[in-house]
């Protein structure tokens, strides 16, 4: 039987032995066998370590993004041989088309965050500070990549977006990956990797895959290392407790199956377009992927009075629900992962029904199109009804991790938030409301047991990704039960896989570090006005020093009729009493505006446009009679990508401006920004 390659060392190879044989989903045939018994682990994270890490860490964060770009359109064009795998995992066109086209655009996603970094190999992390009076010491927070492996054990449901969220995130960081998919569908995950690898687009050694056992791979981790789980909590619990991964202190993000439940809000009744949208999200969570996700609603809350007919509802709704060969056109849920984990949710259903009754489905007795339900891992969607689950645990505690979820009755809206957190910490729970007072108070009552939470109404229904679709720039992840862990979060998620570090120093010190211009470093005058200069030709610390302008009364009335702006602190000598004014004060727009008169030079050049003000504050009132002066200091450059070849070439150019009065103090700062023309196109 042919045996899948783990790509190992920069190299295809198979494992020893004859390994685990993995069967399709829909007719129980062999697929290929998976093994990794005499692979060596140790020599992987070295590889990693040394070979895709420092190639990985050479590139600035937008260049890492351009590659993952590269990587999206490549699989996009690749993307019908995936479909025509994840047919054999069971899975729909449509629950192909999360996992596929939901890995690809988080590829895209994370691409497009580069803009959100500099063009550097590494990061500032948040604001610098003034750690003396005289302002000659300070210290800055700074993010640089680690210099392990991301390893990422991922689950069977999603053998391409597991992967493919996750490396998005640790690629763009600067760090290289092992992946270790769920062996069940991990054939999926294979044809995606030799695809990634033919393109030629990473540099060696920034991916590897173990197709099978992770081995003794946990053993030889550092602390540079970092550990993402994806599945059950006990195996998570396990892989965490390991003596070198506490020994090493390694970072491990687990994300965990949890008990995610939906809540209809008291105010919602039949015939309002929430209970629609309700009923709608309910029967897509529980049959999508034949229920085997991670964010899928296990439990279902409705006020005890609406308890009946949503009985009724979700029961007609779910009937609906046609099963069988995922490649038939009329087929809407197709084969859990295996036969193996048919038993296993049968195995928690007869557990919950110690206390649940079973309203809709049956475990044995079901039809099936253009599939033999004895060679096929096929399950009827079930649902169960608890009409005491305050004092039923076992609705709160146990998951079948298939097409399964249970009904229960809430009385008020705080009973709803304590059945929610019941589930002892989850990925996702959701509320459907038309009432943003409910909304308000079910998720400030419910936030600390949750990872995300969704208010579903009419209003963003259409628009709506749903309950169970993580998103790139939102934390996955949850506390308790759900692993604690936060994956993907935009640049959140890129900030796992990076060292924080505390810098102190001089100014002039932590500018030269990061490139990004510091208060009170020195400044770097020259005869050429720096608006005269090309993108390239300006460097951190480029300074004009302006001639000075005094502000007059006239200046401050005319400004408030060309602006309209009267308000009484400008304009009325008599309504100053008990305010923090002398005598009318100059517009702090106005003090702007004059200060780019100083500084602005009027000939056409290389400056293309203003591109925006951050960070303005007026710090001091200005007065007819005050003379001011600007300091228009090069702040931080951003590099711009060209979308098309005809483009002008250019970069955004950060200004510190400082302008200050006859005394030398500070009256207003500002962050302006530029579009600045390159010299070479």
């Amino acid at each position: 039987m042919q045996k899948l390659e783990n790509l190992v060392l920069g190299n295809w190879v198979t494992g020893d032995g004859d390994g685990q044989v993995l069967f399709d989903a829909v007719n129980g045939d062999a697929i290929a066998a998976a093994t990794t018994r005499g692979l060596d682990f140790a020599g992987m994270l070295e590889y990693g370590r040394k070979v895709g890490g420092p190639a990985l860490r050479k590139m600035t964060f937008h260049e890492r993004g351009r590659i993952l770009r590269a990587l999206a359109l490549h699989l996009t064009e690749q993307k019908e041989k995936f479909y025509t795998i994840s047919y054999k995992t069971g899975a729909t066109r449509l629950d192909s088309w999360i996992d596929i086209e939901g890995g690809i655009g988080n590829l895209f996603a994370n691409a497009s965050l580069r803009r959100k970094f500099p063009n550097e190999t590494f990061c500032l992390d948040g604001e610098s500070h003034n750690l003396s009076k005289g302002g000659t010491f300070m210290g800055q927070h700074i993010l640089v990549p680690k210099e392990g492996v991301a390893v990422h054990i991922n689950a069977f449901n999603f053998p391409v977006w597991g992967m493919l969220e996750k490396i998005a995130v640790n690629l763009l960081a600067g760090v290289a990956a092992i992946v270790k998919p769920a062996s069940l569908s991990c054939y999926l995950t294979e044809a995606v990797v030799k695809e990634i690898w033919t393109s030629g687009i990473l540099p060696p050694g920034a991916l590897q895959l173990i197709c099978g056992s992770a081995g003794d791979l946990l053993e030889h981790v550092t602390s540079q290392d970092v550990i993402t789980f994806t599945g059950s909590a006990s195996t998570g619990l396990m892989l965490k407790s390991q003596k070198k991964i506490l020994e090493e202190c390694v970072p491990f993000n687990m994300e965990s199956d949890s008990l995610n439940c939906i809540v209809l809000g008291e105010d919602v009744t039949p015939g309002m377009p929430e209970w629609e949208i309700f009923i709608k999200e309910v029967r897509k969570e529980m049959t999508v992927k034949a229920g085997q996700k991670c964010t899928a609603i296990r439990r279902i809350f409705v006020p005890e009075n609406k308890l009946e007919d949503m009985h009724i509802a979700l029961g007609k709704a779910l009937s609906q629900t046609t099963i069988g060969n995922p490649q038939n056109e009329k087929v809407r849920m197709g084969a859990l992962a295996g036969k193996s984990q048919v038993e296993e949710v049968k195995k928690h259903v007869e557990d919950l029904l110690r206390t649940s009754q079973l309203i809709f489905g049956d475990p044995e007795n079901f039809d099936l199109i253009d599939a033999d339900k004895s060679k096929g891992a096929f399950l009827s969607p079930l649902l169960l009804l608890n009409e005491d689950p305050f004092n039923a645990e076992e609705v709160h505690t146990i998951e079948a991790f298939g097409p399964v979820s249970t009904l229960m009755p809430y009385n008020n809206i705080d009973e709803a938030k304590e059945l929610a957190k019941k589930g002892k910490g989850s990925l996702v729970c959701s509320i459907v409301t038309a009432d943003n007072k409910i909304a308000k108070e079910f998720v400030l009552g419910a936030a600390t047991h949750h990872g995300r939470i969704l208010v579903l109404n009419n209003e963003c229904a259409k628009e709506s990704t749903g309950h169970g679709s993580p998103l790139p720039l939102l934390v996955h992840g949850g506390p308790g039960r759900a692993g604690g862990g936060e994956e993907m979060g935009g640049v959140r998620g890129v900030k796992h896989y990076m060292q924080r570090v505390a810098v102190q120093g001089s100014p002039s010190a932590i500018t030269a570090i990061t490139n990004v211009y510091q208060p009170n470093a020195r400044q770097n005058e020259d005869d050429k006005h720096p608006f005269r200069k090309h993108f390239e030709e300006l460097n951190i610390g480029d300074t004009l020093i302006t001639a000075k302008r005094t502000i007059t009364e006239a200046d401050i009335a005319n400004f408030a009729n060309l602006s309209w702006d009267h308000f009484y602190a400008h304009t009325d000598h008599t309504s100053l009493e008990g305010t923090l004014f002398d005598k009318p004060v100059a517009h702090g727009y106005f003090i702007l505006s004059a200060a780019a008169g100083l500084f602005v030079d009027a000939k056409k050049g290389p400056v293309l446009l203003n591109y925006g003000i951050d960070e303005l504050r007026f710090t001091k009132p200005v007065y007819a009679g005050s003379t001011i002066g600007v300091k228009l200091t090069v702040k931080e450059k951003i590099d711009q990508d060209k979308r098309e070849p005809d483009e002008i070439a250019k970069g955004i150019v950060k200004w510190y401006v400082e302008v200050y009065d006859e005394t030398n103090e500070i009256v207003a700062i500002a962050t302006i920004l530029t579009m600045i023309k390159k010299k070479l196109q």
